[in-house]
């Protein structure tokens, strides 16, 4: 039987980080809109990633903040999630694997 802990499921994401929820929200709409994304990551994006038009490349469970983490494991691949609040600000994420 298998656990959460020490579990190789792992997923691929990027994400959009800004600093305020309205950025967030104007973001968002963008996206749904059909903005692209790597592109809004890349000019937007106070995360290192945007450079990289958000990819944060594969990651377990666990080694992300908590609340960017029960994000990530729930979308689905090409799914775009809601405004993830954390420690660092606004995130956008997208499901990429």
């Amino acid at each position: 039987m298998g656990s959460l802990f020490g579990s190789k499921e792992k997923v691929r994401c990027s994400h959009i980080l800004v600093e305020s929820k309205t950025d967030a929200e104007n973001l968002l709409a963008k996206l749904k809109g059909g903005a692209d994304f790597a592109a809004e990551a890349k000019s937007l994006s106070k995360c290192p990633s945007g450079r990289n038009g958000g990819d944060l490349g594969k990651f377990s469970r666990g080694k992300m903040v908590k609340e960017f983490d029960a994000v990530a494991f729930d979308l689905d691949v090409g799914q775009l999630s809601d405004i993830v609040k954390t420690q660092f600000g606004y995130h956008i994420l997208i499901r990429t694997e």
